[in-house]
């Protein structure tokens, strides 16, 4: 089982304040013979009686490394196996990648990384990684122009 992001607990934290209870952690994938592990599973009621609650799952990445886009490469393609494996087992999940402030201004927020986020189809949770919380949730890459 890997190891915990930095920011894994600042992630939690954030989830749960706004309203999401964490199921898994880690969140367990296998397919096959292959086992994966999601940082986060976590799941919220919806009001109306009728709907289900939505489920995600959350892969973190701090974006530490001494390359903003070596850190996207190996972010994107682990989100990417992710969501293939998570569409054929558990298509009602969402997998999101949470990424520090931080992270989404230097390697996001500028005309490359929207392109990579609407190209990849990347859905994020940008977390304030110093007073914790969610500063933003981007669920349809469409929105990002």
């Amino acid at each position: 089982m890997p190891a915990k992001d930095l920011y894994h607990d600042i992630v939690v934290e954030a989830l749960i304040a706004d309203g999401w209870t964490i199921t898994d952690d880690p969140y367990r994938l296998r397919y096959g013979d292959r086992k994966l592990y999601v940082d986060l599973g976590a799941e919220r009621t919806t009001i109306a009686a009728e709907k289900q609650g939505e489920k995600i799952a959350v892969e973190i990445k701090s974006f530490l490394g001494q390359s903003g886009i070596d850190d996207l490469e190996d972010a994107v393609g682990q989100y990417n196996i992710y969501r293939v494996v998570l569409q054929e087992i558990e298509p009602d999940r969402t997998l999101f990648l949470a990424v520090p402030e931080r992270a989404f201004e230097q390697v996001f927020d500028d005309k490359f990384g929207r392109l990579i986020i609407r190209g990849q189809r990347l859905l994020l949770i940008v977390f304030d990684e110093e007073k914790g919380g969610i500063a933003q949730w981007i669920s349809s890459p469409d929105i990002v122009k």
